[in-house]
């Protein structure tokens, strides 16, 4: 495979993740603040430190407000984040990998960015916000599906998993990291009933508020929702199951190739360095100082990925 084939792949699916990632964390700020007690937009900083976009909102506008705030996320082209942007670039890279892709994905992909494009023409107002943002995940997750039925499973397949979990993992990384970290208004509320208000909204805004119910009951604890975000290998949102997901299809490329790289050894480093404790240890070490290190570590990855194949012939 050409190495801007293997890059236009996973660029693609990195993208499109991030356009639903970004769009649920829209969302879980929206639901966090109607928790608190006193709202206030400048809230809406802490939600794009988390997406990695408050620098360039900053640099633009002269305060933060939560219709702005938005509005950066969901649909600037001044953004190279904003779900518009994501979207955007998912399709371009798909119109230079058009060849790799069956006609059930472009067709979904191209549904995907027109869809979106229209509805995030002009502002969202507030009342539209839970529909728009609905929206984008389904044709996001239409993409994904017709990725997964149609697609022969072979390097091509590889890159698009190794795009979209990388992507994932960093995801859920930063949704934790800002609810324990970030947005938990004090250390006194901590166990009490907003606190697990807030940690429920997380699970609903990575779609594992069903699963953890199955596994843990009705009961919302803080420990067992990091656990089960965190380190539970059956939950497809998890940091577990995205990083294992990653090395698994590295190792279909090591093995299609007859070749390892660096990149190889780096995500069993990973696995055995932040998925190999329980939450007790995480807890102790520290939820956001462990979190941090992942997101320095899968950033890592993703460069090392880019080196190591670009280049394939």
């Amino acid at each position: 495979m050409l190495g801007k084939t293997a890059n236009g792949l996973f660029w693609m699916y990195r993208h499109l993740e991030r356009a639903e990632n970004i769009s649920r964390l829209v969302e879980t700020g929206q639901r966090i603040a109607l928790t608190r007690l006193e709202s206030s937009d400048g809230e809406w900083l802490s939600i794009m430190q988390t997406a990695g976009v408050a620098d360039g909102y900053l640099s633009r506008h002269d305060e933060v407000t939560k219709e702005a705030a938005i509005d950066w996320m969901l649909r600037s082209k001044d953004n190279p984040s904003s779900v518009l942007s994501a979207i955007s670039a998912a399709r371009q890279n798909a119109r230079l990998v058009r060849t790799a892709l069956t006609h059930d994905v472009w067709e979904a992909m191209n549904r995907c960015y027109m869809q979106v494009r229209e509805r995030l023409a002009r502002k969202v107002n507030e009342r539209d916000l839970p529909a728009v943002i609905d929206m984008i995940k389904q044709h996001t997750a239409l993409v994904r599906g017709t990725t997964q039925g149609t697609m022969l499973r072979n390097d091509i397949f590889n890159f698009a998993r190794i795009g979209t979990y990388l992507e994932r993992a960093d995801n859920i990384a930063r949704i934790l990291d800002v609810k324990y970290y970030v947005l938990l208004p004090s250390v006194n509320s901590v166990g009490s009933s907003i606190d697990n208000v807030q940690w429920e909204t997380i699970l609903r805004s990575v779609s594992a508020r069903g699963g953890y119910r199955m596994v843990h009951g009705n009961q919302a604890c803080s420990v067992d929702i990091a656990r089960f975000l965190i380190l539970d290998r059956r939950m497809p949102r998890s940091l577990k199951f995205s990083i294992s997901k990653i090395r698994d299809n590295l190792d279909y490329l090591a093995s299609d190739y007859g070749l390892r790289h660096p990149c190889h050894a780096q995500v069993d480093t990973l696995v055995r360095r932040f998925m190999s404790h329980d939450i007790d240890s995480i807890f102790e070490y520290g939820l956001h100082e462990y979190l941090q290190d992942i997101l320095a570590a899968l950033a890592a990855l993703g460069h090392q990925i880019e080196i190591d194949y670009r280049f394939y012939e």
